[in-house]
């Protein structure tokens, strides 16, 4: 039986996923991390970059930021966790995470916003709408498929990275790999990479439809979609009579 053979079996073993501290268990305890990081990162990104991109400024510092945050590596940081008061485990690995999650989030939304037309903006003011309805009815739609773009890159990395929780203590699927490879048993190792692996691709997935279903356009679901009065079942515009055309 070679290696993939007792990957496939490891895999199969209803016990393997059910017992604590099993797979079930560690793939939940990978997405917690994973989620957490992105939501942080979200929660920091978002408003420097839609700050700096509504105000068409700060694109120097916002490819410094990312350049910096890319340069330096996940276990890297890991690594000088473990000396400092951060210490070992999970909030480790999640602050680490959210540092690495930062740039493509930030970049995505500076560059999202600051592509919209100056003129679809003065139009919107010219109308009467404050900045928060401009901010939320114009810029927002026009920017959302580059910052859920960005928000997909940077959650399906982190899944793809925080596997590196094990080397300090922490949890998640890549405590299999980790195991198998201290105890030379390659197809749990592998196992647990297969498992890491299938995790982002549906991550990836996952995130592809949300971001189909709620970015504006006509390729949106049907069900989200605003019928004009020409399409069936749309509502007809009424005359200065008051009668439908």
């Amino acid at each position: 039986m070679n290696d993939f053979e007792r990957a496939l079996r490891y895999l199969n073993d209803p016990l393997n996923w059910s017992r604590p501290n099993g797979i079930a268990d560690l793939a939940v305890e990978h997405v917690t991390i994973s989620a957490v990081a992105v939501l942080v990162a979200m929660v920091i990104a978002l408003p420097i970059g839609t700050a700096l991109g509504t105000a068409r400024r700060g694109g120097g510092l916002v490819v410094a930021l990312s350049n910096v945050s890319r340069a330096v590596p996940t276990l890297a940081l890991l690594t000088l966790f473990a000396v400092s008061p951060i210490g070992f485990g999970n909030r480790a690995t999640t602050i680490a995470l959210t540092v690495f999650a930062v740039p493509p989030i930030l970049t995505n939304a500076y560059v999202g916003f600051r592509g919209v037309d100056p003129e679809l903006r003065e139009a919107a003011r010219g109308m009467g709408m404050s900045r928060a309805q401009v901010l939320g009815r114009v810029e927002l739609p026009l920017a959302l498929p580059l910052v859920t773009t960005g928000i997909r890159t940077a959650a399906v990395q982190v899944v793809a990275t925080a596997g590196l929780a094990a080397l300090v203590g922490g949890g998640g699927l890549g405590r299999l790999i980790n195991l198998g490879f201290g105890q030379q048993d390659y197809g749990v190792m592998i196992a647990g990479a297969v498992l890491v692996a299938g995790l982002a691709l549906l991550t990836e997935t996952v995130l592809a439809v949300l971001s189909w279903a709620v970015v504006p356009g006509p390729h949106r679901l049907p069900f989200l979609q605003v019928r004009t009065p020409e399409e069936p079942g749309g509502v007809p515009e009424p005359t200065a009579s008051g009668v439908p055309l």
